[in-house]
């Protein structure tokens, strides 16, 4: 088979180097990444047809050499299992033992330090098919020329720039985009998953705080309901007090306020002789 062939006397992953030992540039770099992470965990639990990887080498035969990866902040891969068989974890993404998956995304963040994500990275992932390159800038986009946030989709083997945000993916069946987020307690611009119409996709603490504040709203309004009905409750028996003082019967108070004639009797018998 010619892609069998294609991946002959490649190494396995069990031979290549998962960490370069490389800290990431700054904390942005691994806690966004992490948090869409979570947010596809709760979003897809049913699904196994997909993997994210964050600061995770990518080996490919796009490069000079299948043993230098290319190492992206994060990527998601489609039709791929989440597990590797025999339920193990990866140690890196190799591309000839994912059935020659590549990422059908891949985001860089840009830091202090430029790293070649609007030219040399920008190139390999073209070279490598990766279908949506997202760049998140949100510091240094001046110093680059560049937009805060820029998303470049793969057309006719040449990367288009996008424009939109949040931006769609069809093929992916998620929106990409910048908002305001809590993370750890903090109020702040995240990086963020939405669906068509550009709602965002809340983390389990915001479902859960939602949650409680529906709850809360629920409770308040019956409370408020029941202080309304004791409110008017207390006006049909001070109604009933009027009424008899004024003259009328037990039968014709009844009438008139529309209430059970046991009710205007009752509330009668335990009326305070003001004689």
């Amino acid at each position: 088979m010619i892609i069998a062939d294609r991946y002959q006397n490649l190494p396995s992953s069990d031979e290549l180097p998962d960490s370069d030992d490389t800290p990431v540039d700054n904390e942005d770099q691994n806690l966004l990444p992490n948090y869409l992470l979570a947010l596809l965990g709760q979003m897809w639990t049913d699904r196994y047809d997909w993997y994210f990887g964050v600061d995770m080498g990518i080996y490919h035969t796009a490069g000079s050499n299948p043993r230098i990866p290319v190492v992206p902040d994060a990527f998601l891969s489609l039709g791929v299992p989440r597990r590797k068989p025999g339920n193990k974890s990866r140690r890196s993404y190799v591309v000839w033992e994912e059935a020659g998956i590549v990422p059908t995304l891949v985001l860089e963040m840009v830091s202090w330090t430029p790293g070649g994500e609007y030219d040399d990275k920008l190139a390999l992932y073209q070279r490598l098919g990766v279908l949506y390159y997202v760049i998140y800038n949100p510091e240094f986009w001046e110093r680059d020329r560049h937009q805060p946030f820029e998303v470049y989709k793969l057309v006719d083997g040449q990367y288009r720039l996008q424009t939109g945000e949040p931006y769609w993916m069809p093929e992916v069946g998620l929106a990409i985009g910048r908002c305001q987020g809590n993370l750890d307690g903090i109020e702040r611009e995240i990086l963020s998953w939405f669906d068509q119409q550009g709602n965002r996709y809340p983390s389990a603490i915001e479902r859960e705080q939602q949650a409680q504040a529906q709850a809360q709203q629920a409770q308040a309004q019956a409370q408020q309901a029941q202080a309304q009905a004791q409110q008017e409750r207390e006006a049909r028996l001070a109604a009933i007090d009027h009424l008899h003082r004024l003259g009328l019967t037990p039968d014709q108070i009844a009438t008139a306020l529309g209430l059970p004639l046991a009710v205007v009797q009752a509330r009668l018998s335990n009326a305070p002789n003001c004689e």
